[in-house]
């Protein structure tokens, strides 16, 4: 019988306050960085090649130690967490970790070993719904059948929180469906939070709530992503034009952008409930677009 669940609560699952990070000898990669995850919320986590995503999740995780700021999961410092708050967090690393010379039935249940709380249908339903041979050695899998298996290991104890880095990096596009589909149902079914990152903008699109646009070390913006969608636009005009506009209907500016002979490139959020003048000239914005304005 599966244990219950932990009661929901307003709580962040995870926060990070002004969190700094820089490697060896080289750039600073997460600077002040503040960040908030929620019960029940679906984040995907977008940023250029070399931003620094795996670090701020693995910063998140506790698996590395910021230089300043505080990361805390489920109210605890993520440096010193108790056995039952690791036990409520999945982690599905960009790079496999699994026992090579093991089975996959033998690797499922040395973890199980760790986490009171394990589903054990579902994780039989996954291996045979996902096709992973059940007498082969890891080392042997494929690529996609070694992603799965990683996946199949991290929701099997149904974790509150969920970290996912490049998840469905090296599956086709009918086992990246299979995956969205799983991880949707699975975060209705429980109110857990989830945040993956991913450079696949279409699966983001099918089932990211939530996007994080990672710049310069810092989460430039987070918000629903249907929100996002309906409500910035992209002006051009003078520099005086486009501040009157901003003044007059209280625009929310996400990036300036300067052209020539004074003029200027707005990128702005709508306020709730702000109808844009007739004839005033503003360009939607996809999720590409958002993507190479805001990261």
């Amino acid at each position: 019988m599966t244990p219950a669940h932990f009661p929901p609560t307003d709580t962040p699952s995870a926060a990070l306050s002004q969190v700094t990070l820089r490697y060896p000898k080289g750039p600073t990669v997460l600077n002040a960085l503040d960040w908030q995850l929620l019960p029940g919320q679906v984040v995907g986590l977008l940023g250029r090649n070399g931003a620094g995503k795996t670090t701020l999740l693995e910063t998140l995780l506790g698996l590395r130690e910021p230089e300043a700021g505080t990361v805390t999961l489920f109210g605890q410092d993520a440096q010193h967490l108790d056995d039952a708050t690791r036990a409520r967090i999945g982690y599905v690393p960009q790079e496999s970790d699994l026992f090579e010379a093991f089975t996959p039935p033998q690797l499922l249940a040395y973890f199980q070993s760790f986490y009171p709380r394990w589903n054990t249908a579902k994780v039989e339903g996954l291996m045979s719904r996902w096709a992973i041979p059940r007498d082969q050695i890891i080392r042997k899998l494929s690529g996609g059948q070694k992603q799965r298996l990683s996946i199949i290991r991290a929701l099997a104890h149904e974790p509150d929180l969920l970290v996912l880095d490049e998840p469905v990096a090296s599956l086709d596009p009918t086992g990246r469906r299979d995956f969205l589909r799983e991880l949707v149902g699975d975060v209705m079914d429980r109110g857990a939070t989830v945040v993956f990152s991913t450079h696949i903008l279409s699966d983001l699109e099918r089932v990211a709530f939530n996007v994080a646009f990672l710049s310069q070390g810092r989460i430039a913006l987070q918000a629903p992503l249907d929100e996002l969608l309906d409500d910035v636009r992209a002006f051009t005009g003078s520099v005086t034009e486009l501040a009157g506009l901003m003044a007059r209907l209280g625009l929310q500016p996400l990036k300036r952008t300067p052209l020539e002979a004074g003029r200027e490139r707005l990128l702005a959020r709508l306020p709730a409930g702000v109808t844009l003048p007739t004839g005033l000239a503003a360009d939607r914005l996809n999720l590409d677009d958002l993507f190479t304005e805001l990261t």
